[in-house]
């Protein structure tokens, strides 16, 4: 008993430092990062394994919040947030009603179409951009947040997916009995269905903040005005090829960039892992 005991013991300390050290390993480019960001100009690149500064300054973060052309970089801020937020209210709340249209309700070429929205989750982002860059051009879209929220509220591919697993995981009897008490199928989705989705609700919105956050492309083929720039683009603009890049102000807001991901995920960390739990996504 008492060797079963200590090999248990053992186990677990070797379990555990190794998930120690991996994600020591893991996270080390972000201390870095965090630890750069308050290092002296020409300390950066002189005392790069080193993860703390000799003399530490906020100079960097007053320099980059300062922005570039008369544009704050809280106004960067402001326009990531905005198409974050509307884009995320969008996609999830389209990808649900769309997924419960697959899960629950009989229509013609539903297994065609549903084929065809798995097909698409196979196509390169790439094949999409030309052919919609003329279509919002066409409309006069461009340079506006319109073609970055807009394709959102059509769903997303992986979303409706994922929605689908979920939804086929609640009994149907609940939409028998509420069919019984006079509900209609748009009825039984906000009664019944979209409060039960919850889990998967959450998970969606969390996937959807981070990718909306951090794209770059798309802003990139579609704003042109610095004034609309999101952080993304914002943190290119601080790199100059011909000139002095000023390294610390861009290691600076590229770490105040993470500070939003990082607070979404230690608020909604439990309701990621119960969503991927329960609508049969593995990692």
């Amino acid at each position: 008993m008492r060797n079963s005991s200590k090999a248990r013991m053992s186990r677990r300390v070797v379990f555990h430092l190794s998930v120690a050290i991996i994600g020591l390993v893991m996270i080390y480019p972000i201390l870095w990062l965090a630890g750069s960001s308050f290092k002296a100009s020409g300390e950066i690149w002189t005392n790069v394994s080193s993860l703390f500064p000799q003399n530490p300054t906020f100079e960097h973060y007053v320099n980059g919040w300062r922005g570039f052309g008369g544009v704050s970089f809280s106004i960067f801020y402001r326009n990531t947030t905005i198409i974050t937020v509307l884009g995320t209210l969008g996609v999830v709340f389209s990808s649900a009603f769309t997924a419960f249209g697959f899960a629950r309700l009989a229509f013609p070429l539903r297994r065609f179409l549903f084929a065809c929205m798995l097909i698409t989750m196979m196509l390169p982002v790439q094949i999409q951009i030309i052919p919609q860059y003329i279509m919002f051009s066409k409309f006069g879209l461009v340079n506006t947040f319109l073609p970055l929220i807009l394709p959102k509220f059509f769903g997303m591919p992986f979303f409706i997916f994922m929605g689908i697993q979920f939804i086929r995981g609640i009994p149907r009897t609940l939409d028998e009995a509420a069919e019984i008490d006079g509900c209609s199928h748009l009825s039984t989705y906000f009664r019944i269905i979209l409060p039960l989705c919850s889990p998967a609700l959450i998970t969606s919105a969390i996937f959807s903040f981070y990718w909306t956050w951090s794209e770059f492309l798309s802003p990139l083929i579609y704003l042109n005005d610095p004034k609309l720039y999101t952080i993304s683009q914002a943190l290119r603009s601080f790199a100059d090829p011909s000139g002095m890049t000023d390294w610390g102000a861009i290691f600076a807001m590229s770490f105040l960039s993470l500070v939003p991901v990082f607070i979404v995920f230690l608020i909604l960390q439990r309701n990621l892992l119960e969503g991927i739990s329960t609508s049969g996504i593995k990692g």
